[in-house]
């Protein structure tokens, strides 16, 4: 499983996912671009995209595509980075399979959402 770690969180996850032996690509300059590039790269790199970013959203709606998947921290989860981390790994097993087949996973405070992709009429974040 390789992550795409957005500009919208903390360089600390993207080293944190690294030491948990998971692949991220945070470096590789895209700090610059603009959402759709990113989307792209990650689809190109079938990666998965972690954001707090609702834009990546709005990019899947108005795409017929199952890849990239895109994993949200939404409003009401933790900021705390290490949290954001540890909410991701811990969950990483159970939602595995939903991110490798094409999923917006959502965190929120107090449930994950986990809509298919392609994004159908009703289903978006």
């Amino acid at each position: 499983m390789r992550f795409l770690i957005d500009n919208a969180l903390s360089p600390s996850i993207a080293e944190s996912l690294r030491a948990a032996g998971h692949d991220d690509v945070r470096e590789i300059a895209l700090q610059a671009k603009d959402d759709p590039a990113i989307f792209d790269r990650a689809a190109a790199e079938d990666r998965i995209i972690v954001s707090a970013d609702t834009d990546f959203s709005f990019i899947l709606s108005s795409r017929t595509v199952t890849k990239p998947s895109v994993l949200l921290f939404r409003k009401g989860t933790e900021h705390r980075p290490e949290l954001q981390t540890q909410l991701l790994l811990t969950n990483l097993p159970s939602i595995e399979t939903a991110l490798n087949t094409g999923s917006i996973v959502v965190f929120e405070r107090t449930r994950i959402r986990i809509p298919p992709l392609p994004l159908t009429s009703g289903s978006g974040t």
